[in-house]
């Protein structure tokens, strides 16, 4: 008998559920073994049987599970392909389903999105970023620094670093699971982004396939479910391909020759090191499709070939020309094969990891854990995780698009993007900055508290000895900058006393925390960027805050705090680089942070710091209405003296958020407070385009020369653009003037849904309809053009106007202030805050067609004596508020 022939005499093993077939190496001799190891490759090539070739080359992986299969599980039929659900302001490109929550991306024939519309997918420690047509990367604990997967942000090509191939065994048709590699001009695919996960969607060859991707809640791994429908009526024999590039750095152009790659004997996944990566060297990156491998390969350049691209890989258009080399000194990747047999209407699911660990025995934990782990439970877990946060608050008023963003896509682009990932398409941070998170964690203390509660001492530990800070820092490394940038340190205080002031929580003020050391920076330099040492010295974290504000306190000729080398806005960072210039805006913020931590110092008994607070107020607010310049007040001044944000310059006559913090600081007089936004009114907003612009005109040519903000083109991001994080300001101030109607026509503006409203107007915008936008364009031919999306500040506050100023619902402790600014035309609206474990159904009613002014409160049916404020009790049960306005 022929070797070929005992092979075939092998029994083989039955399930009796269906068409499971397994050969088990317990039943072959070692002998026979011995012998068909030999020869399996001649076996392989001699074999015309796909079937039988396979059940061969698992005799080449002796370690592995032993599967093909074509039954239909009980799990595998929920996952069948669903139809295209109807979709809200659909606009030719995608629109919203599941009640807003999932925006769905229809990507059909000769249409691609504007740019890529991403998700930023991410827990503590790990994540990615899925765009709609496939592309995106994965990252490990940095999302700059340590880049599993390279890392583009170029909207035109939007490369792939990672794909998934489907062939058909029998005519060798090749296609892949998404529109970003080897795309079907004639097919359509459909992209589902969620809060925690990607999904997508396609039919080809009769195929239909879904790829549902996402993180578990704490590990690194990410989750790549592959789940196949044959609907072509007859047997198929597939392979999957998942291909992915290693980069294990920053750049591939300098990691690419430290990366080596291996197949773990224990698991057969493949394992990826860069041991000269001085942070990261000792970690493991793997990849795996499961214990039944077909192929394996570390060799980009043999698996596309020369000159190949990964549209059309070399390795697929020979007989087993897959499998390639591991190892060091190849150009690196990871890939992995593995192969089925479907039955007509038969359904499978294959699973890929993509992960990282701190060693190899971690690694393969991982690995062991989740190819047996309910993958169902994960998602589930996912999913909760995703609604605690997003359904903190639920809102319902006349405003659909309003809605969709404050029940859930804003606090997930914050907590997401900004917080987790540090990441988005345009900016691969991977630090935190310290104003930054600092601000996104004022959106999320309701939702977040213990989280905002840990960053806050986070931040602090971040402050030197003298009371300024690290403008940004690596937390791996703690290697970051020190800048003479003035208002990072006002920011430490006013968002602790906000995070006091909802949560109740003062015990956080004398948590004991640490500061940095490191050699002064001399006013001759701008920042230095250096791994400080960590001091000796503790303080509370009222310390920190106290010291930060003492910090605070210089003023120069004009009384007012002096700018340094920017204060919000960086890109003014030569006004004051010479120790002289003044900040107004600073002036304004500075008071509204010194006003809000003064009550703390005082419950504290810090007396001689309160009457010198207190002071620097009466002498601050003096000095700023010294700032009026006729219509609005000045933005600053330069280190000559020379005014900025002045009628009499001709660029930047007026900065907006010198403006709106003239009002939300409460220190200017309310007549010049409600003149300087008129100017704001007439000036900046820009209705028409939906835009409200942060200054104008855009700086060009003048002198003195205000920093690198003039090296944006006029119109383009803080150069005159709409910069959305101030924008959100101009709309705070006029809510808290009063006019309802015109602060929810700003706030509808800003809203990306009504940029994206038509074909036409997202074609203009290109961004994403479901996030915020950091800058819009205001000059032409590129007016209404969207700059860069997902990692902005600008998601947090824009919580925050929708809910606290328009909608008018503030907590402090445990009382519920209800305070609404809403359009006169509003009958009604209705707000489900869910308070610690405790869930609250506010319906307020506007029977007379007033903006503002609470008339009556009852709770359950109970009146309230009170104004317009509500005690709370975390009772575990639900009540109902009522509020007529008038």
């Amino acid at each position: 008998m022929s070797l070929e022939e005992q092979v075939r005499a092998l029994p083989k093993i039955s399930d009796s559920g269906g068409s499971v077939r397994i050969l088990r190496a317990d039943l072959i001799t070692p002998a026979f073994q011995a012998q068909l190891l030999s020869v399996a490759r001649i076996v392989l090539d001699a074999t015309k049987s796909l079937e039988e070739r396979l059940l061969y080359s698992d005799l080449m992986f002796p370690r592995k599970r032993k599967i093909i299969q074509d039954k239909t599980t009980q799990t595998e039929k929920s996952l069948s392909l669903p139809s295209l659900p109807d979709l809200e302001f659909f606009n030719g490109y995608g629109g919203f389903a599941a009640g807003g929550r999932t925006y769905v991306v229809v990507i059909g024939p000769g249409k691609t999105t504007p740019a890529p519309w991403i998700n930023v997918i991410a827990n503590e420690n790990f994540g990615f970023q899925a765009s709609a047509d496939g592309s995106g990367y994965t990252w490990a604990l940095n999302s700059k620094e340590r880049q599993i997967t390279p890392w583009s942000n170029d909207p035109v090509s939007n490369p792939a670093g990672e794909v998934f191939y489907l062939q058909d065994e029998e005519t060798k048709i090749l296609w892949c699971l998404t529109a970003a590699t080897r795309r079907d001009p004639e097919a359509t695919y459909v992209a589902h982004h969620g809060y925690g996960y990607t999904r997508y969607e396609r039919i080809a060859e009769g195929i239909a396939s879904t790829l549902l991707q996402y993180v578990p809640t704490e590990d690194s791994v990410k989750l790549s479910r592959i789940q196949l429908h044959n609907l072509s009526g007859r047997s198929r024999t597939l392979s999957v391909t998942a291909y992915v590039e290693w980069l294990l750095g920053t750049s591939r152009t300098q990691m690419a020759q430290f990366v080596t790659t291996e197949i773990d004997d224990e698991t057969g996944a493949i394992f990826a090191h860069n041991r000269w990566n001085p942070t990261y060297g000792a970690r493991v990156a793997f990849a795996d499709i499961g214990g039944y491998v077909t192929a394996s390969s570390g060799d980009r350049r043999s698996f596309i070939g020369r000159n190949g691209s990964l549209d059309s890989p070399d390795a697929f258009t020979a007989l087993d020309s897959l499998q390639g080399e591991t190892g060091g000194g190849l150009d690196p990747c990871g890939i992995l094969q593995t192969s089925i047999i479907l039955p007509a209407d038969g359904r499978v699911e294959i699973v890929f990891m993509l992960g990282d660990a701190e060693d190899t025995d971690k690694a393969r934990h991982l690995i062991t854990h989740y190819r047996t782990a309910d993958l169902d439970q994960v998602l589930h877990d996912v999913e909760n995780k995703w609604a605690a946060v997003c359904r903190s608050i639920q809102v319902k008023t006349p405003d659909r698009g309003m809605d969709i963003l404050l029940n859930g896509w804003l606090l997930y682009q914050t907590l997401s993007s900004r917080v987790l990932a540090r990441a988005g398409f345009y900016q691969a941070s991977g630090a935190y900055g310290f104003r930054d998170q600092l601000q996104d964690g004022m959106a999320l203390v309701i939702s977040c508290p213990d989280l905002v509660h840990d960053h806050l001492l986070r931040a602090a530990s971040r402050q030197f000895v003298e009371g300024d800070v690290q403008h940004w820092w690596l937390p791996q490394t703690g290697a970051g900058v020190r800048t003479h940038i003035s208002d990072d340190r006002a920011w430490l205080a006013y968002c602790v006393a906000h995070y006091v002031t909802i949560s109740g929580d003062k015990a956080i003020l004398d948590q004991d925390v640490g500061f940095l050391e490191a050699p002064a920076l001399p006013l001759t330099e701008h920042d230095s960027f250096m791994v400080p040492s960590i001091s000796a010295a503790t303080a509370s974290l009222f310390e920190h805050c106290a010291r930060a504000l003492d910090h605070s306190l210089s003023v120069g000729r004009h009384g007012l705090p002096l700018m340094g080398t920017g204060d919000w806005n960086d890109g003014m960072n030569r006004v004051g680089e010479h120790g002289q210039g003044e900040s107004v805006w600073l002036g304004w913020f500075l008071h509204a942070a010194l006003t809000a931590f003064i009550p703390l110092a005082e419950a504290r008994g810090e007396l001689v710091r309160v009457a010198q607070w207190k002071a620097h107020l009466v002498a601050l607010a003096k000095a700023l209405e010294g700032a009026w310049d006729g219509d609005w007040y000045l933005r600053a001044y330069f280190d000559d003296g020379t005014p900025l944000g002045s009628h009499t310059g001709t660029e930047c006559q007026i900065d907006a958020i010198s403006q709106s913090w003239s009002v939300l600081s409460g220190v200017a007089s309310p007549e010049r407070a409600a003149h300087a936004m008129h100017s704001v009114l007439q000036r900046l907003v820009k209705h028409e385009d939906h835009l409200i612009l942060l200054l104008t005109p855009p700086f060009d040519k003048a002198q003195p020369d205000p920093g690198y903000i003039r090296g944006y083109p006029p119109g383009i991001r803080e150069n005159g653009g709409q910069y959305t994080h101030g924008a959100l300001w101009t709309v705070m101030a006029i809510a808290t003037l009063g006019d309802g109607n015109l602060a929810h026509a700003l706030f509808k503006g800003l809203n990306p849904i009504q940029h994206s409203l038509t074909t036409e107007r997202a074609l203009r915008y290109k961004l994403e309809p479901y996030v915020v936008a950091a800058d819009i364009y205001s000059e032409p031919p590129y007016t209404g053009r969207g700059g860069w999306s997902w990692y902005t500040g600008s998601a947090g506050w824009m919580q925050r106007v929708g809910t606290e100023n328009i909608l008018g619902i503030n907590i402090q402790g445990n009382a519920l202030l209800i305070n609404p600014c809403i359009p006169e035309y509003w009958p009604e609206f209705e707000v489900t805050l869910l308070w610690r474990n405790t869930r609250y159904i506010i319906t307020v009613r506007n029977p007379d067609q007033v903006s503002r002014g609470v008339k009556r409160i009852t709770m359950d049916n109970i009146p309230i004596h009170t104004t317009n404020s509500v005690t709370m009790k975390d009772d575990n049960l639900e009540h109902t508020i009522e509020v007529i306005l008038g």
